[in-house]
């Protein structure tokens, strides 16, 4: 070619325009999320009744709760009152440390049996796990439903469920946060197995491994960090619980 073709290319492309794309923000779907968004937010202040002025004007409403939760009272940390103590229920704890001790043991038994429970629950809850066949889908759905059916249900109710099932005591609150966790845990696992890289798992096939190699050294490796993660932060969920329930 030319030198004189070669120029005429190198002006042609000069002469082109060069357009920028716009931000999503100024594209007509993006305005109207923006729109979208605002008005749902408008509209649930408005039906969630919020006022600012009640917020300030009764602010010193709370200053004794706010002062009481400061300076709290240890007098009866280690021993109840001797009047309350005539009265009180034997299956109630001795002192707060008691208490205290009673839901820090509540919260770690519960996660630990509901982790053990939710591990091998997950994989059936997990869609890449399952397969596509009739069989998968119903065991797939099955379970899913199983997580969020359980776990829409409050720890508090469960309580209830099973102090009439086994007594008032720390067991009850055992079971209830345990069932609970279950659920919330399984849930988690099925979703952080389904995020997992398809890559291993496959290797794993064509080398002749069978399902349970393909889960042992293909899935658990890849999701043991954050079924570590999930279980420290429900064992976070439990303990405040636990303290309610107990």
């Amino acid at each position: 070619m030319s030198d004189t073709g070669m120029f005429r290319i190198k002006d042609v492309k000069d002469e082109m325009p060069v357009t920028t794309p716009h931000a999503w923000y100024k594209t007509y779907r993006g305005m109207t999320g923006i729109l979208l968004i605002a008005l749902t937010i408008w509209v649930g202040w408005l039906v969630t009744q919020i006022s600012l002025s009640a917020l300030i004007d009764r602010a010193p409403k709370t200053a004794y709760m706010w002062k009481a939760l400061v300076t709290p009272d240890f007098t009866h940390m280690f021993a109840l009152d001797p009047e309350l103590a005539v009265n009180a229920n034997p299956d109630l704890p001795a002192s707060i440390f008691a208490g205290l001790l009673q839901s820090l043991f509540m919260a770690l038994l519960a996660t630990a049996l509901g982790g053990v429970v939710a591990f091998p629950l997950s994989f059936l809850g997990a869609r890449n796990m399952m397969g596509y066949s009739p069989m998968g889908w119903a065991v797939y759905w099955l379970m899913r439903g199983f997580f969020n059916i359980v776990r829409s249900i409050e720890s508090l109710l469960w309580g209830i469920v099973f102090a009439i099932w086994v007594g008032f005591g720390p067991f009850a609150g055992v079971l209830a946060l345990s069932v609970h966790t279950i659920a919330a845990l399984g849930k988690l696992y099925s979703e952080q197995v389904e995020g997992i890289d398809p890559g291993p798992l496959e290797a794993i096939r064509a080398a002749g491994g069978n399902r349970l190699q393909v889960i042992l050294y293909g899935v658990i490796p890849q999701v043991v960090p954050s079924f570590l993660a999930f279980t420290l932060y429900r064992w976070d969920i439990n303990l405040r619980m636990a303290t309610v329930i107990s």
